[in-house]
């Protein structure tokens, strides 16, 4: 089957009465053909977009987060709140800070006011909550869209592979002629819209798989900062109520 492939492929390059340089495929190829290949290249570089801006939020946020941990542990440790949010606010891009400075500033405010005794902690719970599922919308940002162009691109890049086979049997019914030179530029386009469509999808579906797993780390690390902002809370308030 391999040996029979590369024989017509030999023939056709043999036959073909096509350029094959980048050049001269596009301008044989005909309306539909070119923009199905227009709508993948932007379907690509919106997804490549997509790439560097995620890659750059998530080095970003894991970076300033390596920072911000042990400074904020350690104003929490001293008691110091204040000093704890203004550290927070000072790593605008980390996925952790922007969390516990929710948590924080909600369990202050509600120390600072004698309408709620005893609901800052429900309070800070939900805040930190709220801020969990912000956080991971922001994450996310782009990343289906990757899902999308992945599990597209194939069929738009298939669409002009059956273009450009309806165009190889109607360059056979015009000439009259069964030979490779009257079918290969309807294969041509065939075969470019394919291998577009692929080239297309694979990179996506990778960087959503990438992505997916990366924001999935990130969810777990702002569940353990919320669950133990919480556990400082109630240690907090039991000493206070003493």
């Amino acid at each position: 089957m391999l040996l029979q492939l590369q024989v017509w492929s030999f023939l056709l390059l043999q036959e073909a009465a096509v350029g094959w340089d980048i050049r001269s495929l596009w301008n044989q190829m005909g309306l539909v053909a070119k923009i199905v290949v227009i709508i993948l290249f932007c379907m690509s570089a919106w997804s490549i977009g997509v790439m560097i801006d995620r890659v750059l939020a998530f080095n970003a946020a894991r970076k300033q987060s390596r920072l911000f941990a042990p400074a904020v542990a350690g104003a929490l440790r001293e008691g110091k709140l204040d000093e704890a949010i203004k550290i927070a606010d000072r790593y605008k891009k980390s996925h952790l800070a922007k969390v516990v400075v929710a948590g924080l500033q909600e369990f202050r405010a509600h120390q600072m006011s004698s309408e709620l005794p005893g609901e800052e902690i429900e309070a800070s719970r939900r805040a930190l909550e709220r801020a969990e599922a912000i956080v991971h919308a922001e994450l996310k940002r782009g990343v289906p869209t990757l899902a999308t162009i992945g599990a597209t691109a194939p069929f738009v890049g298939l669409f002009g592979t059956v273009v450009g086979i309806i165009n190889a049997f109607h360059g056979i019914s015009t000439e009259k002629s069964t030979g490779l030179g009257a079918v290969a530029g309807g294969i041509s386009e065939a075969l470019v819209a394919t291998a577009i469509g692929l080239f297309v999808a694979v990179p996506a579906f990778w960087a959503f798989n990438a992505f997916t797993s990366r924001i999935e780390g990130f969810d777990v690390e702002m569940s353990n900062s919320s669950s133990e902002l919480i556990d400082y809370f109630l240690k907090r308030s039991q000493r206070v109520g003493k």
